[in-house]
């Protein structure tokens, strides 16, 4: 398995990791914490592909894609906090002012998980973020401990594999999904 990690640029390959199955459809987009939540609400169906189109032509840092063989398998979102919700948001605390990047969310197709591309794609946003002269690097992932979680609700990653990355535990959050808490998780860059 040849694995390689890039920011994202083609939109066929983040369309095959982040778009939907029926083009109407209202998934994500890993659009719900990069955009106003009035804009998440009014975007539907293919206008929220689109708004991810227009992102990528505007050279936004949108995250980056992991290829086996060419094949696009993973992504991580990785952007400026500024540019996030995660500026705004009451249930997870900034640790200073540094203008850190958020890393909110690893997805990996179904058939190629278990095979540590979520380790790659933590990898490669923080590479990416390095790049791009971000200072640190936040992440806000599930508390689990040992417990399995659902994978639909794993997208924030786990605390865990952000470990095994060098990342350290910033803060706690009053965040929970899944009824897991979320912590903020953080990689300095310095």
């Amino acid at each position: 398995m040849t694995v390689e990690v890039r920011p994202a640029s083609e939109f066929a390959d983040v369309r095959a990791l982040l778009g939907p199955k029926s083009p109407h459809a209202n998934v994500c987009w890993c659009l719900s914490y990069r955009i106003p939540s009035k804009l998440n609400r009014e975007l539907r169906g293919p206008a929220r592909g689109e708004y991810v189109a227009g992102l990528l032509r505007s050279g936004t840092p949108l995250g980056v894609l992991a290829y086996e063989d060419g094949e696009p398998v993973g992504w991580a979102a990785v952007a400026p906090r500024a540019d996030t919700s995660f500026a705004r948001n009451r249930k997870i605390p900034h640790v200073d002012d540094l203008p850190v990047w958020s890393l909110w969310c690893i997805r990996v197709r179904p058939g190629h998980r278990g095979k540590g591309l979520s380790h790659a794609l933590i990898a490669g946003a923080v590479d990416y973020a390095r790049a791009q002269g971000a200072p640190a690097v936040e992440a806000y992932p599930l508390d689990n401990g040992d417990a399995r979680v659902d994978l639909t609700m794993a997208y924030p990653g786990l605390r865990k594999n952000f470990e095994r990355a060098g990342f350290t535990h910033a803060a706690d959050t009053t965040s929970v999904l899944a009824g897991r808490p979320r912590v903020l998780m953080r990689l300095d860059l310095r």
